[in-house]
């Protein structure tokens, strides 16, 4: 068995293969369709060898297995890897003409696999920029020859050692790619203390409305082991009774939606993942054409996202009654498109930036994100909110806060709000929640404590007094530091002001209007 250090050095070693022509950021095109393959091709010689032992001939069972794919119905293993896309054939090749053989390669897989397709056939390995080749044969049969030195069959890793393996070399990009990196990864130990919170129990339903490389739905079924798991060989397994937990996710990016299908295939996972826009087109509705609804929701949707007014004004599955979100951010959108998408029975923990809880609260009159709070608040639909320390995720510096909403809260009238901003390791270049630290949260949590300096619980009257500000650090100082409200926060809380007056401008100007007065903004 390859464990995790050796797995992780020697991927990282096979990033350094291409390094010089190809970006840090775009080391991950290429490397992670490879990885992929070669689990798929290895899995695939261990099965072929099952199945030779079981009819006592590798002749018979190839030709069993090619009966099959003819009639196009494969159940003898779990992906057909064509002849010249298994790895022998590939390490085989040598150098001439590589690219174009590995791009034929995984489109055939592609061809062969449909549920591979638009996943593992993304990457063109021939592909040109300004008449060069962005990565040479030579480049690429050095990646190969790296990439040999392990073989990933089932007997020689285990799919979370390998998925672990796989999300280190995701965590490693995100290091390089910066301020696209939050498009693809929610850092690790975030998403294990979301999953901690969310507690997700055998056979339940888990949705990712913007699941990313599908880190977060992977840390529910991790959490799901890790609780109720037995050891079988060295590895945690679901006993026999219990039935694992049932992923669902929705991916814009292309690029990305591929990344979460090979995530889970690796972890080797049933999800079921799709392409699409789901604030304007939600992929996961029922017979009636209704969203379908879940009894988990985790999610890290991108934080102040801008969408025209109309899209939640006009939305056809009447997901947004708390409210209207302002243009300028769309925060409490994907709140209430998750809330829409939850059961009766439902809870959703999701990761925003500080400002989704405390922004227009204190102002004078109207302010749309205060309000849907409010709304949220009054139906006793928000548990807890917690804040994160600053620098921990890849594409900012400021703090998040994870937003838990319980459909069927045990304490009713009441939130826990948790100031966890000084829990935190230094780590280069980013800071870390340690083992230690996302356990003393999650105990927060669940014994629902008032911890001195760390803690408080405050009623729905007590949010009220404070117009609805639900920022931990309002409740909950640390060594009487003040908070700091970060430059990204600062300019949402700008262009809010600046749609909220010009609403005032036309209103303004429709009631002079009417009683025959013309006035134009800024005159």
């Amino acid at each position: 068995m390859v464990d995790l250090s050796n797995l992780e050095s020697w991927l990282w070693d096979a990033a350094c293969a291409i390094r010089g022509p190809v970006d840090a950021p775009k080391f991950k095109d290429y490397i992670l369709p490879l990885v992929f393959l070669k689990r798929l091709s290895d899995v695939f010689d261990d099965e072929i060898e099952r199945l030779s032992a079981e009819y006592g001939s590798r002749d018979l069972a190839l030709r069993l297995l090619e009966q099959e794919r003819e009639r196009g119905q494969v159940h003898l293993v779990r992906f057909y890897i064509p002849e010249n896309a298994r790895w022998r054939a590939i390490r085989q090749r040598g150098v001439r003409a590589l690219g174009q053989f590995l791009t034929d390669g995984v489109r055939d897989v592609a061809r062969e696999n449909p549920s591979l397709q638009g996943v593992i056939n993304m990457v063109d390995f021939n592909a040109t920029a300004a008449g060069q080749r962005i990565i040479s044969d030579e480049h690429l049969a050095a990646l190969i020859e790296v990439l040999s030195r392990h073989r990933l069959g089932l007997s020689d890793v285990e799919p979370d050692i390998l998925g672990r393996a796989y999300e280190y070399l995701l965590r490693k990009f995100a290091e390089g790619q910066g301020q696209s990196a939050g498009e693809f990864y929610t850092p690790r130990e975030v998403a294990m203390l979301m999953a901690h919170l969310l507690d997700p129990q055998p056979g339940m339903t888990v949705y990712d409305p913007t699941c990313g490389s599908g880190g977060l739905l992977i840390k529910c079924h991790l959490r799901l082991l890790e609780a109720h798991g037995v050891l079988e060989n060295g590895r945690q397994k679901l006993p026999p009774g219990l039935a694992p937990l049932r992923l669902y996710g929705q991916e814009i990016n292309p690029a990305t939606f591929a990344m979460a299908r090979m995530n889970a295939v690796i972890h080797d996972l049933q999800a079921d993942i799709r392409i699409g826009d789901t604030m304007r087109h939600p992929a996961f509705k029922d017979a009636a054409g209704r969203l379908q609804t879940f009894e988990r929701v985790t999610a890290n949707p991108m934080w102040n996202q801008k969408f025209a007014i109309e899209t939640y004004e006009n939305d056809p599955y009447e997901r947004f009654p708390l409210g209207t979100p302002p243009s300028s951010s769309a925060d409490w959108g994907w709140l209430q498109h998750m809330l829409a998408s939850l059961n009766e029975r439902g809870k959703m923990a999701v990761v925003l930036d500080t400002g989704a809880v405390s922004r227009g609260s204190g102002n004078q009159g109207s302010n749309r994100e205060r309000d849907i709070r409010k709304a949220f608040v009054e139906r006793d639909l928000i548990e807890a909110v917690i804040l994160l320390p600053e620098n921990l995720f890849y594409n900012t510096m400021a703090p998040g806060i994870i937003l838990v909403v319980n459909r069927r809260k045990p304490r009713l009238g009441e939130i826990l709000l948790i100031n966890a901003s000084q829990l935190f390791a230094k780590g280069r270049p980013k800071n870390y929640l340690s083992e230690e630290h996302i356990a003393h949260i999650a105990a927060l949590y669940h014994e629902w404590r008032a911890e001195e300096g760390r803690s408080a619980i405050i009623t729905k009257g007590e949010a009220a007094r404070n117009d609805y500000n639900l920022s931990p650090s309002r409740y909950v100082s640390t060594n009487g530091k003040e908070e700091v409200l970060p430059l990204e926060e600062a300019v949402v809380r700008l262009l809010e002001a600046e749609e909220e007056r010009a609403e005032a401008d036309r209103a303004l100007n429709e009631v002079l209007d009417r009683i025959g007065f013309s006035f134009l903004s800024g005159s």
